[in-house]
């Protein structure tokens, strides 16, 4: 049981290490901590992976980079904006209306079914953070609440309806365009460091679904 709950945990913290990464434009301290030793390990233990290893490569080869460019905080900033705070001709919006909803306009059904997901775990969204509840940093924010939540229930039984939720949420709710958002930001991101986190988001969640549904069966 120790091992359950010490890997739930594990698995929280990438869910909330992206969404934070999605959310806001990093500073310059969060700069510094991302080519500190502390990172350079948590990659490298998450390129021991082997379906993980190329995506975090390319993320490693964006940070190493990034040492090497001038300005590199403004000019990471100017990244984020112009991929996730743009339009949807020149970025790659962070909304799953953008790409699964009926509209093609924010706030479209997959907003809804996100409001009705949070109600029912009685998750909150940060109030702080104000955007719609199907933006990505949301969505991850969410999803990692969920796999703790599985660590605080007392049966086996509570512990794995809330393990097949995750599977659920993660198929219908995220991996039902999060592809189609990696392409997008490959193809706009020309420094290339937030194609290279969302493509390691992407593999993760496939890893964690196909590891989901081994547990399941």
């Amino acid at each position: 049981m120790k091992e359950f709950i010490a890997f739930n945990e594990q698995r929280a913290e990438i869910y909330w290490w992206m969404s934070s990464l999605f959310a806001r434009e990093l500073t310059e301290q969060d700069i510094e901590q991302y080519q500190s030793g502390d990172m350079v390990t948590f990659l490298s233990g998450l390129a021991m992976t082997a379906e993980l290893k190329q995506p975090v490569d390319q993320l490693r080869d964006a940070l190493k980079r990034l040492e090497e460019r001038e300005d590199a905080q403004l000019e990471l900033a100017a990244d984020f904006c112009g991929l996730f705070l743009s339009t949807p001709k020149s970025g790659a919006l962070p909304y799953a209306s953008m790409y699964v909803g009926e509209s093609g306009l924010l706030n479209d059904k997959p907003a809804q079914d996100m409001n009705k997901l949070m109600d029912e775990y009685d998750i909150a969204q940060r109030k702080e953070f104000n955007e719609p509840a199907d933006h990505l940093a949301v969505e991850l924010d969410f999803m990692g609440n969920l796999i703790i939540m599985a660590n605080q229930k007392n049966s086996e039984q509570e512990a794995e309806s809330l393990m097949q939720a995750q599977l659920k949420f993660i198929n219908t709710m995220l991996l039902n365009w999060l592809p189609t958002f990696v392409k997008a930001a490959k193809s706009r991101d020309n420094f290339g460091f937030y194609a290279a986190a969302a493509n390691v988001l992407v593999a993760f969640c496939q890893l964690d679904a196909a590891f989901l549904a081994s547990d399941e069966s």
